[in-house]
């Protein structure tokens, strides 16, 4: 089997802090945040009252889709994905694909759950018995490959196409998946990513099991509290994030412009055993998803410069740092920077690992590592084990950074951890 050099040459975003790079780029830097105040969520009654939604207007969603597909699409998940992928795939210099699709590329896009608002309206047309007025594109707009089969069509994507879910790890596990394809010779390019819906009827079961915080309605931007002492829950966020992952031989075959390079990584599960359950995860499993995901890639644990945490604003930050801690032997101030993208954007559900890995990506390429906001109390069982300096409150620019962590670990016990590294020819 062939072992191909994976980089990365594309990246798009469309998160609640930025839509498109630069907006993005210049808000993780300054530590903006894009978590406000909801009223629907007020009228509707849920504790928590701020999330994280991405200001996209209309007139932005029609330069990636048309005036026919707009007029009765309600899944906003999609449309940040298509918005996300086209973004990624122009910003690696491809054309989108003419009469015959293009063989060598693919996609796999991921999705927590799709269309959640079609889906209501549909229960009620159906109940009513108006089930002949549903419309052709009820099917394509809340099945969770949704947004990898859109993609495909606006691209022209001949080789794989399909939608993976693992819940808050899914971002991150197609960036992994994809990585795969290509190292193994079966893609040239793969297009991976994640997208999640915003909205009362995706959060609301969240809200209902008490995992959202309720303490900071009136201060939306310090509400998402990762690594902090007065975390309380988490808050919810909507958006997406992809990235062109292409073989190196055809990135420098093309010249194209290359962000960062794919070491490898690693997924498990903790089968909901040893302290692990649907909703929190198996410490065993973690720290050998950590340690096998730094064997795959082939570096030495003291090599980590930086872990672009999944750290949700729960009660679960300082066991998500002790296991790094245990992994990689380090502690104090020998241990890596470490971050939260949470606490600007909340968390993006389904889209949340890969928009953590375009943040990761874009720290490597430009070298800086973003603020972990809204921490400045760091948690006293975090403090035990690294010292406050790893956090950082502001931006640190020319870092030096070489080799970045991103992991995420998701309802159902599942867990996926992913290596990049500054790229070099050597």
């Amino acid at each position: 089997m062939s072992t191909k050099r994976v980089v990365i040459t594309g990246l798009g975003i469309v998160a609640p802090n930025g839509v498109g790079l630069e907006q993005f780029e210049q808000a993780i830097r300054a530590g903006e945040s894009g978590i406000k105040y909801i009223d629907q969520l007020e009228e509707l009654k849920f504790s928590c009252k701020v999330g994280g939604i991405p200001p996209v207007t209309e007139e932005m969603k029609l330069k990636y889709l048309t005036p026919l597909q707009l007029r009765n699409f309600s899944a906003s998940g999609i449309v940040y994905g298509c918005m996300a992928g086209v973004d990624a795939w122009k910003d690696a210099n491809l054309e989108f694909a003419g009469e015959e699709p293009d063989w060598d590329s693919g996609c796999i896009f991921g999705s927590g759950i799709s269309g959640v608002e079609k889906m209501r309206d549909v229960a009620y047309m159906i109940d009513e018995g108006r089930v002949r007025r549903l419309g052709s594109n009820t099917v394509s707009q809340t099945m969770t490959s949704g947004v990898s089969a859109y993609l495909s069509g606006i691209l022209g994507l001949g080789n794989q196409v399909t939608t993976n879910s693992s819940a808050c790890t899914t971002g991150t596990e197609a960036v992994l998946l994809a990585y795969e394809r290509i190292r193994a010779g079966y893609a040239s390019r793969m297009l991976a990513g994640g997208s999640s819906d915003h909205g009362p009827y995706l959060w609301g079961a969240f809200d209902a099991m008490k995992v959202l915080t309720y303490k900071n309605n009136d201060r939306p931007s310090e509400a998402s509290r990762p690594l902090s002492a007065t975390a309380s829950g988490f808050v919810p966020g909507s958006g997406a994030g992809a990235l062109l992952l292409e073989s190196l031989d055809s990135a420098l075959k093309r010249g194209a412009k290359i962000y960062a390079e794919v070491l490898g990584g690693s997924v498990n599960s903790g089968g909901q055993r040893m302290g692990g359950t649907m909703t929190a995860p198996n410490p065993t499993a973690v720290q050998r998803c950590i340690r096998d995901a730094i064997k795959n890639a082939e570096v030495d644990p003291q090599e980590i410069d930086v872990i672009n945490g999944h750290l949700t604003a729960t009660i679960k930050d300082p066991e998500e740092v002790q296991n790094w801690a245990e992994v990689l032997g380090r502690k104090g101030k020998d241990f890596p920077y470490i971050h939260s993208l949470k606490s600007m954007v909340g968390h993006c559900i389904g889209a949340a690992g890969a928009v953590e890995c375009v943040s990761a990506v874009l720290g490597l390429s430009k070298d800086f590592i973003f603020p972990s906001i809204n921490c400045e109390d760091l948690h006293p069982n975090i403090e035990s084990i690294i010292d406050p300096s790893r956090v950082p409150q502001k931006v640190i620019k020319n870092s030096g950074t070489r080799i970045v962590a991103k992991a995420g670990f998701g309802f159902g016990d599942v867990n996926c951890c992913v290596l990049f590294k500054k790229y070099d020819n050597g």
